[in-house]
């Protein structure tokens, strides 16, 4: 792990962490200015419904940065490409996959505080475990140079948090009756779906087609490498099933009330 720390890592990762951290300030910050603006109810919310609300807002402006950068490194570029680069793909990584890690980790940090610090209304022990096992993981790619193509597969999932946001925001403003309220369910259900399960089953086939890769990586990256993903997996395998709960009560009692409106 040393020959990944050079003069260039030496700068762009804490540079990295220290810009996650103060990205999270101002977007907390921003938040609050719009949200105090621009919608009346803000006012009316308590002090721990204000906290969540601008947190919320620094976490959907992370999951759509990080959601991008993965998808474009992942999909869009060629870097993990066997068609152009010779390379083991578990080798591969780029500066921007480094910079995209230290400010997720400086991002994971700010908010585990803040959960620790209001434990535990921004969060249960469901998120201090998230957290901890996301900068564990993070961290170690980021100091090995190792399995940056999983890691940012597992990153990319972080895309279905603005429509977990949406739906609180809602909830908070009292409009779990409207339209948006039931298409933001629909759509968390499909992205959830797709990038936390789908996403998911295809990260584990395509280790497993590259296996030997896995196994030539040092023995705490290689073990890593197996628990970290699956025990994200079981998590989101865990919270689907409420999702699906959730949804299939909204629809329930939305199908109720048009069949009473009809009746009367």
């Amino acid at each position: 792990m040393d020959g990944n720390f050079g003069p260039a890592e030496r700068i762009l990762w804490p540079a990295s962490v220290l810009a996650g951290v103060v990205m999270c300030g101002a977007i907390y910050e921003i938040t609050r200015k719009i949200s105090s603006r621009c919608f009346r109810g803000y006012h009316k919310l308590s002090h721990m419904q204000k906290v969540e609300w601008n947190n919320r807002g620094l976490s959907t402006f992370h999951a759509l940065v990080g959601a991008a950068v993965s998808f474009y490194l992942v999909v869009i570029s060629d870097l993990f490409n066997e068609d152009v680069h010779n390379g083991i793909i578990i080798d591969r990584k780029s500066w921007l996959s480094d910079a995209m890690f230290g400010v997720s980790i400086g991002y994971f940090l700010t908010d585990l505080v803040m959960i620790l610090w209001y434990f535990p209304s921004l969060g249960g022990k469901e998120y201090l475990f998230h957290h901890g096992l996301s900068m564990y993981a993070i961290g170690l790619a980021l100091l090995s140079g190792k399995a940056h193509m999983y890691i940012l597969m597992v990153l990319f999932t972080e895309a279905t948090t603005p429509f977990v946001n949406l739906r609180w925001y809602l909830d908070v403003a009292g409009q779990k009756t409207c339209n948006l309220y039931v298409y933001n369910g629909l759509a968390l259900f499909v992205g959830w779906l797709v990038a936390r399960i789908i996403l998911f089953v295809y990260l584990f086939t395509h280790m497993y087609f590259h296996f030997d890769q896995a196994k030539s990586i040092f023995t705490l990256g290689f073990y890593s490498l197996l628990i970290v993903p699956s025990a994200v997996a079981v998590l989101n395998v865990f919270w689907f099933w409420k999702i699906f709960k959730g949804m299939v009560k909204t629809l329930s009692k939305r199908r109720k009330h048009s069949e009473n409106g009809k009746t009367d």
